[in-house]
């Protein structure tokens, strides 16, 4: 077991013995993600290749024997209760709305087959992902209580069973089906028009990989990192901008306009992933200038995809650290999801001989960099990073020295 789930076990059984007066029987480990290349192609029905990293969300479940849903959040020091009879967002706090989200959805899908009702549960949830930082928190949250509802009503699916404890029936649910779920959750329960990416990852990370996905067909390939004597470094601007939900839904509008103005000239696509490179410069004089520049980002960002997961391939890693860099270029300049503090993590970094790559991750306007970095020079990227940044900014950032891991899991306490 990962030594850092083992450490929030302990803690979380500590917590969930305070409030409950038992231990838990099981806890549900989510992880949240980074994003190596590809941002904002997810809901444009493009190519993302993000991994899965060591920092998760649990959640420790008792199961009950009736209906009623008893959610003890300790990072946010709130409390939610609700009945899996009657599901609605009314003065429900926004993390908790991910968790509704998901019960609502869950009990729908499994509810279609009459043998199968979902339990209640008491639980504890904390995690070390970072809230607003870009790595995906509600993702992870998502994904930990989907897996909480099933285990906590008797039911699992096949890479979460545990064949020794109790009355556990598996059952098949594809995970591509579980992400499209979870993201319905965020889209409609606590109104996030996010792209399916974040949910796949953190159902289907696994170790020293990362996932190339298809956000249209769903079809997904897990692609050997490899990075011998290289790091993947997360700084944090420890910014958070309330503007950041609004933009990421108006980006997604924007997109969408951009399509229809180009299916007079292109009448078979049907989102920006079916518009090439060529064919864009020939219409792009079409657009609205706005338009234009969010088009023009998708369309590149999507070949470099293309081009970065080649690159991996043939152990290109200079140019794999090069398209990381354009990709913040177009994020900053044409997309226009970065902000200073951002735009100043990767300056500090690019200027590092040894990080081969670096850019913004997540929705933008704060959040987390990702950088591609040489294990020798590391703690030269930490030391400018601290000084140069909390200079410039007065803000101490977050770094994380990520290893790349396995995707959610179920992790089983008590036999009782």
């Amino acid at each position: 077991m990962n030594q850092k789930i083992s450490n929030s076990i302990e803690r979380l059984n500590s917590e969930f013995t305070k409030r409950y007066g038992n231990e838990p029987e099981f806890i549900a480990s989510a992880p949240g993600r980074v994003n190596l290349i590809g941002e904002h192609t997810d809901y444009n029905d493009g190519f993302v290749f993000p991994v899965a990293i060591d920092k998760y969300i649990h959640i420790a479940v008792q199961r009950r024997s009736d209906r009623k849903v008893q959610l003890h959040a300790v990072d946010m020091r709130e409390e939610c209760t609700f009945s899996l009879d009657h599901i609605d967002k009314d003065d429900t706090p926004q993390w908790a709305k991910y968790i509704k989200g998901v019960a609502h959805y869950l009990q729908e899908l499994v509810l279609h087959d009459t043998r199968h009702v979902m339990n209640g549960l008491s639980a504890v949830i904390t995690g070390d992902v970072p809230i607003s930082a870009g790595l995906s928190s509600s993702a992870a949250l998502e994904v930990a209580s989907s897996y909480a509802f099933l285990a906590a009503s008797g039911l699992a699916i096949s890479n979460t069973i545990n064949r020794n404890f109790g009355k556990i029936e598996l059952i098949e649910i594809p995970l591509m089906k579980l992400a499209a779920l979870c993201q319905r959750a965020e889209n409609e329960f606590a109104g996030v028009n996010c792209g399916i990416m974040d949910q796949s990852i953190s159902l289907l990370g696994k170790a020293d990989h990362a996932l190339f996905l298809d956000c249209r067909a769903l079809d997904y390939k897990q692609v050997p990192l490899n990075l011998t004597n290289l790091q993947i470094v997360i700084c944090n601007t420890n910014v958070k901008r309330e503007l950041a939900a609004s933009e990421y839904n108006k980006r997604r509008a924007e997109c969408e306009n951009g399509v229809q103005i180009l299916k007079k000239w292109l009448p078979n696509i049907t989102s920006l992933r079916d518009v090439t490179l060529d064919e864009f410069k020939k219409y792009e004089v079409e657009l609205p200038e706005i338009t234009q520049k969010r088009c023009r980002y998708v369309v590149e960002e999507n070949t470099r995809v293309l081009n970065a997961v080649d690159a991996l391939s043939k152990s290109d890693i200079e140019t794999f650290g090069m398209l990381m860099n354009a990709s913040h270029a177009g994020l900053r300049d044409l997309y226009e999801v970065s902000c200073d503090e951002l735009n100043m993590l990767t300056e500090i970094a690019q200027n590092i001989n040894g990080v081969l790559g670096s850019r913004m991750t997540g929705a933008g306007f704060g959040g987390c960099t990702v950088n591609l970095v040489r294990t020798e020079v590391v703690d030269e990227l930490r030391t400018n990073v601290m000084r140069e940044y909390t200079k410039q900014t007065g803000i101490k950032p977050d770094i994380y020295v990520c290893n790349v891991g396995d995707g959610a899991r179920i992790n089983w306490i008590s036999q009782s």
